[in-house]
């Protein structure tokens, strides 16, 4: 299962008035575990950047005077994000942003979805949380996530935070994916820790049924969430 964890910073807010993307940052994903692969591009807009968009990420007209315009990376950035599941937080914006650079590459480009498929962790949170705040600051707050490098937005960094959400979000647990060989204690010498067969048994609290009830609950959650991958929810019904 492969995701990309997407950002872009951009001239102002609105396509259809002529802003263009100016930076997109992307984050990979296989099993819930962040790759070392990530895609990061600043670009000339060709245009001046509005006073409010620089007043959010602080990136100047001048640091992309020098950049590559999005023609020049539009075949590198569609061959790491295809067949992927796109993790967007507000998709609508970046997703028209980056189909009107697409469009007007010409028509034989298409449009995003057409080649991979988005999920809107703003959705998500409104779902989960109705009624609250669900900005990407609010959810860091919400989930526990670091966030204290954010004084200006930046593609890449918010695309590294969003992981951490999203994470949480679904519920987290990075850990039991990894594999056995991240977890060997090596030892000095090529030693063996051996387990004490005399050891007190260990305590087993077992849930009650309001905490079952609320498990499942979780799981079931998850279960929309992902479209049908909550792992823990299937190897219950197998039991």
């Amino acid at each position: 299962m492969r995701q990309i964890i997407l950002d872009t910073e951009t001239t102002g807010l609105e396509p259809a008035q002529g802003h263009r993307i100016i930076e997109i940052g992307c984050v990979e994903v296989k099993n819930r575990r962040k790759t070392e692969h990530n895609y990061h591009q600043y670009l000339n807009p060709e245009r001046d950047i509005e006073d409010g968009a620089f007043e959010v990420h602080g990136i100047s007209n001048e640091i992309l005077a020098d950049k590559p315009v999005f023609s020049d990376i539009a075949q590198d950035f569609i061959n790491f994000i295809r067949d992927s599941e796109l993790i967007i937080h507000n998709a609508p914006f970046d997703v028209g942003f980056i189909n009107a650079e697409l469009q007007m590459l010409g028509s034989e480009w298409g449009q995003l979805e057409d080649y991979c498929h988005i999920t809107d962790t703003l959705v998500m949170a409104r779902e989960m949380h109705p009624g609250q705040r669900n900005s990407l600051d609010a959810l860091c707050k919400r989930y526990d996530v670091d966030n204290s490098q954010r004084e200006l937005h930046g593609a890449l960094l918010d695309a590294q935070i969003l992981l951490d959400v999203y994470l949480a979000m679904t519920g987290g647990q990075t850990a039991l994916f990894i594999d056995d060989s991240d977890q060997i204690n090596h030892l000095p010498n090529g030693g063996t820790n051996h387990i004490d067969p005399d050891r007190p048994g260990l305590c087993i609290i077992e849930p009650t049924s309001d905490e079952m009830e609320a498990h499942r609950e979780r799981l079931e959650k998850i279960e929309k969430q992902s479209e049908g991958r909550c792992i823990w929810l299937h190897m219950e019904e197998k039991e």
